[in-house]
């Protein structure tokens, strides 16, 4: 008949400590992330056409452990960068790089050394 027991309310959930883990989450991975600008290498692109090679050969192989060959010759890279200087006519008679097997910071390192002694036209194959 008669209906003591207090009216109970409902409980609204909490939201503060789930607020709590967003802004931990948001603060983790704004330090996880690297803010650094990447870099890239500039590459001649493949023209998928056939054609007569001119001129003397370029041919720059790069092994493992870092061995740089001129035209199937084992050489040091200062040695290497002046023979294609004597080969070629211009800085943009082209350079054809492989990479038998290296290792990737080695290819770069090639690649960056021939850049910066002039050569414009580099070309990667397999």
């Amino acid at each position: 008949m008669f209906n003591f027991a207090p009216d109970r309310r409902r409980r609204k959930p909490d939201l503060t400590p789930m607020i709590d883990v967003v802004f931990l989450l948001l603060v983790f991975f704004m330090l996880a992330s690297r803010f650094t600008q990447e870099t890239s290498l500039p590459l001649a692109a493949a023209t998928g056409q056939g054609g007569e090679w001119q001129g003397a050969p370029r041919l720059v192989d790069v092994g493992p452990e870092g061995t740089v060959e001129l035209n199937g010759v084992e050489m040091p890279m200062a040695d290497v960068m002046a023979q294609l200087e004597r080969l070629t006519e211009s800085p943009s008679d082209p350079v054809i790089i492989r990479a038998k097997e290296a290792d990737l910071q080695d290819l770069v390192g090639v690649m960056d050394q021939l850049g910066g002694a002039g050569f414009a036209r580099l070309i990667l194959v397999e």
